[in-house]
């Protein structure tokens, strides 16, 4: 009974976090460059169960058969399929068409985004709406910020900014699953295994979420009723162990 219990406390949890991973994913619905998780689970492997109350004296070996105690959260997996790209005619919004990823400076390490959601600040510079630089590189190869003096400043779709002598710093990844995350759009990478590429982009348009609403609410409906299911398992096993006790108090 007590294992039953653990098994039920257990699947409660991971329905609770893929809850609160739904709930994340309609939260940013409306954030552009944000990718949407999806939480990965298992089922737990089988173990053999056996008593001793077998035979015409009740102390023979007797096989039960597998018992499986619940599931398991394997990994949290991010998909990063493209989102609608939505026209803002912002000089400083760009959206990246297929793979890549903005570089920005954080405090100490360099982050990459999908959002490309920026803005001037008072010195001028290209800068994300947290206040993270936007990294440009020279013909050279040589990284650095993006001084911005002209607001009308043009940017063509290789990531160039005109009369500038710099271009928008665009990354990419063999592998994206091996991206942390950073708050909600922010991704950053522990071996910096990166390489420069020549992504595709367009000024005056954001890359919107690519949540899909209608997909979310159907998982939080499934997930909230396999909760209530396991609640009213839990409180019945419960009302069964209550029982027996008082019982066995009355014996």
């Amino acid at each position: 009974m007590l294992r039953s219990v653990e098994t039920i406390k257990r699947n409660m949890n991971i329905l609770h976090k893929k809850l609160e991973n739904t709930n994340a994913n309609i939260t940013n619905v409306n954030t552009p460059g944000y990718k949407f998780q999806n939480i990965i689970q298992s089922t737990l492997e089988g173990r053999e169960m056996i008593n001793y109350s077998g035979g015409l004296n009740l102390v023979e070996r007797q096989d039960i058969g597998n018992f499986v105690f619940g599931n398991q959260i394997d990994w949290v997996y991010k998909n990063f399929e493209q989102g609608i790209l939505n026209k803002t005619d912002k000089k400083t919004d760009f959206g990246l068409v297929s793979n890549g990823f903005f570089s920005i400076q954080l405090n100490n390490k360099i982050g990459f985004t999908r959002d490309g959601n920026f803005k001037i600040n008072n010195e001028n510079l290209l800068t994300t709406m947290e206040g993270y630089p936007v990294l440009g590189v020279d013909e050279y190869g040589e990284t650095s910020y993006i001084n911005i003096e002209d607001p009308n400043f043009e940017v063509d779709n290789k990531g160039n900014i005109l009369n500038h002598g710099i271009k928008l710093y665009i990354v990419d990844f063999d592998d994206y699953q091996t991206l942390d995350t950073m708050g909600d759009t922010i991704f950053l990478s522990d071996d910096m295994n990166y390489n420069a590429i020549d992504g595709e982009v367009s000024q005056g348009y954001l890359e919107l979420s690519n949540v899909n609403v209608v997909d979310e609410m159907i998982k939080m409906i499934e997930v909230s009723r396999e909760f209530e299911s396991n609640q009213k398992i839990l409180k019945s096993m419960d009302e069964t162990l209550s029982k027996a006790v008082n019982d066995i108090g009355r014996v």
